[in-house]
C-alpha cells in the first residue's frame, strides 16, 4: 500500500510540475551562482526553483544560471543585482566585502561553536540586521533575503606537520583571500599570510609558496588538494562559511505580497537544504581524506580555547577598521549569546 502511494505522489508530482512549466509566468527570477551542480549552493537554488515554482502555482519562473554566464566575481554580480540585470545571486563574505565590508564578521573565528547556535543565529534577527544595513548602504537596491552555507566550516591545513595549538602555526605560509580580515586572523596566530587566487592554489601548495590554507573539507577534496601535498587538518572550526542570498530590491518589492511571502518561504528551503548538504557531503570528504593517508586531528577544548584567545585581537581590529564593524559585531555576539541560553536550555530540558 505504502509503495502505491509513493508511486502515486512522485507521478502526480511529475505532472504536476509538467502542466506548470506550460503556463506562462506572471514573473520570472534570473538566479546565478558562480559554482557548479556538484556545489551545495546548486543544492540550495534547486529546492528554491522547486519550491517557488509549485507554490506559486506557477505564477513565478525562476531561471539557473550556474557559473559566470550572467557575471564573474561578487562585485560584478553584485553590481547586476542592483541595476536589475540578475534577481538572485549568491555570495560568500569575502565576495560580497567591497561592496559591505561588514558581512565579513561572518569571517570572525571562533564565534559560533557549532552548526545549531550558527544555524539558529542565521534564522532570526541579525540576518534582518544585516538586511536592513545592505538596503541602507545601497540605496535600497540590493536586499539580504537569508544566510545559508556553503562548505561547512573553515579549518586550517597544511603540508608540513599537525597543528594542535597556536604556537603550531608559527611561520608556516597559509594561503587567504585578498581581504584584510583573513589575512589578520593568520597574522594574529604567528603565521604568514599570502594572497592567492582560488584557481593557484593547488599548484603554490605542490611547490611551496604557501604551506597551508584556510578551508571545508569539500573544498579540499573536490580540488584534490591532498595530491599537492595538503595532508594535515585540524578540525578548529574557526569559520562558519556562510552564503549570502541576495536580491534584487524592485523585483522583491514589486511583486504582491502573496507572491512574497511565496519567494520568502524559497528562500526558507533554499537555506535548510544548505545546511543540510554540507553536513552530508562532509562525510565521505573526511572518509577519503583519511583514507589517503591524512592526519585529521580534533582539537581538545583547552586547545580550542587557546585558538580563540590567540585570535581575540583580531575583534577589536575589524570593530576599529571594518565600516559599520562595531555595530555589526554587536548584534553578532548578542545573537550568539541568546542562541546559546535557548539552546543550552533545550538541551537540559531535552536530557533530563
Amino acid at each position: 500500500m505504502l509503495k502505491s502511494t509513493l508511486k502515486y505522489l512522485t507521478v502526480a508530482a511529475m505532472l504536476a510540475g509538467s502542466s506548470l512549466s506550460a503556463v506562462a509566468a506572471d514573473y520570472t527570477l534570473r538566479a546565478t551562482a558562480n559554482s557548479n551542480e556538484n556545489d551545495e549552493d546548486y543544492d540550495g537554488l534547486v529546492v528554491f526553483k522547486n519550491y517557488v515554482e509549485a507554490a506559486s502555482n506557477g505564477a513565478i519562473a525562476v531561471e539557473l544560471f550556474i557559473g559566470t554566464q550572467l557575471c564573474s566575481n561578487g562585485a560584478e554580480c553584485l553590481q547586476g543585482v542592483a541595476d536589475g540585470s540578475i534577481d538572485i545571486y549568491i555570495s560568500t563574505s569575502g565576495g560580497a566585502s567591497g561592496i559591505f565590508p561588514y558581512v565579513q564578521v561572518l569571517d570572525l573565528p571562533y564565534l559560533m561553536a557549532d552548526d545549531r547556535i550558527a544555524e539558529a543565529v542565521l534564522q532570526g534577527d541579525f540576518t534582518r540586521k544585516m538586511r536592513d544595513m545592505a538596503l541602507e548602504d545601497s540605496g535600497g537596491a540590493v536586499r539580504l533575503m537569508t544566510i545559508g552555507n556553503t562548505g561547512g566550516w573553515r579549518n586550517f591545513a597544511n603540508t608540513k606537520h599537525r597543528v594542535a595549538n597556536p604556537s603550531d602555526l608559527a611561520g608556516l605560509k597559509i594561503r587567504t583571500v585578498v581581504a584584510d580580515l583573513p589575512q589578520e586572523l593568520v597574522k594574529a596566530l604567528g603565521a604568514s599570510p599570502t594572497p592567492i587566487p582560488w584557481p593557484e592554489l593547488f599548484t603554490s601548495l605542490q611547490t611551496g609558496v604557501v604551506e597551508g590554507s584556510k578551508n571545508g573539507i569539500t573544498d579540499i577534496m573536490g580540488m584534490k588538494f591532498p595530491d599537492a601535498g595538503l595532508q594535515y587538518v585540524t578540525l578548529d572550526g574557526h569559520a562558519y562559511m556562510g552564503a549570502l542570498w541576495w536580491m534584487n530590491n524592485e523585483k522583491f518589492t514589486g511583486m504582491p505580497e502573496d507572491m512574497r511571502r511565496v519567494v520568502v518561504d524559497g528562500f526558507y528551503a533554499l537555506q535548510q537544504a544548505t545546511f543540510a548538504s554540507p553536513k552530508r557531503k562532509s562525510i565521505k570528504a573526511y572518509e577519503d581524506f583519511v583514507a589517503g593517508g591524512g592526519d585529521l586531528y580534533v582539537p581538545t577544548p583547552d586547545q580550542k580555547a587557546a585558538f580563540k584567545d590567540a585570535a581575540a585581537p583580531v575583534y577589536e581590529w575589524f570593530k576599529a577598521n571594518v565600516s559599520r564593524g562595531d555595530e555589526i559585531f554587536t548584534a553578532l555576539t548578542d545573537a550568539v549569546a541568546k542562541a546559546e541560553g535557548d539552546i543550552n536550555a533545550a538541551r537540559a530540558a531535552d536530557v533530563k
